[in-house]
């Protein structure tokens, strides 16, 4: 297993726990939660942010002096803007992405949000999302974050994953499964 991958693994949680309770102690976790979601659109919306951020070649300072015209142009937490010049300084920029998603994880847990994931063959409209994430949200007695993917490759069927409880009952999984069993045979 390479470096990269054993710091983007472990680290990167290690590094959201510390944003975390950094902004739990200073009381002010909403305002950053709030300024790192929107950090996360704008790493997922704009190229030259996100060149910024994976670019090895861009040096410390110019890194930083983007990050200071951001939050001063979005007025963003100023411990957030500490906490990314931090990262900077120890060359950990690069993994910024991961470690703000792991912080917005790490949220939604003390809040006692599950996270659920559902993949289906049949799109489904917005009335028929909420009323599955209400359904699942009495049934665990927390408020469940839903992600919807639709996938026509399924066949017919869904795949519900909710924390590490995965059912399938998908076609495509029960034709892998039948041919399987004729491989085997």
């Amino acid at each position: 297993m390479s470096n990269k991958n054993r710091f983007s693994d472990s680290s990167a949680k290690s590094y959201s726990q510390a944003l975390y309770e950094l902004a739990f102690e200073e009381k002010n976790l909403d305002d950053v939660e709030k300024d790192v979601m929107s950090l996360l659109k704008l790493i997922s919306q704009s190229k030259n942010f996100n060149s910024l951020i994976k670019d090895p070649t861009n040096n410390q300072d110019d890194q930083i002096n983007v990050i200071n015209i951001v939050f001063e142009k979005f007025n963003l937490n100023n411990l957030l803007k500490k906490f990314l010049n931090f990262l900077i300084f120890k060359r950990r920029f690069f993994y910024i992405e991961k470690i703000l998603k792991d912080f917005v994880i790490i949220c939604s847990k003390n809040r006692g949000e599950i996270f659920a994931k559902l993949t289906v063959a049949k799109e489904l409209n917005e009335d028929q999302i909420n009323k599955l994430k209400n359904d699942l949200s009495q049934n665990f007695g927390s408020e469940v974050k839903l992600k919807y993917n639709y996938d026509p490759d399924l066949i017919g069927g869904l795949i519900m994953q909710v924390e590490s409880v995965m059912i399938d009952t998908s076609i495509k999984n029960k034709l892998q499964k039948i041919e399987n069993k004729m491989i085997e045979a």
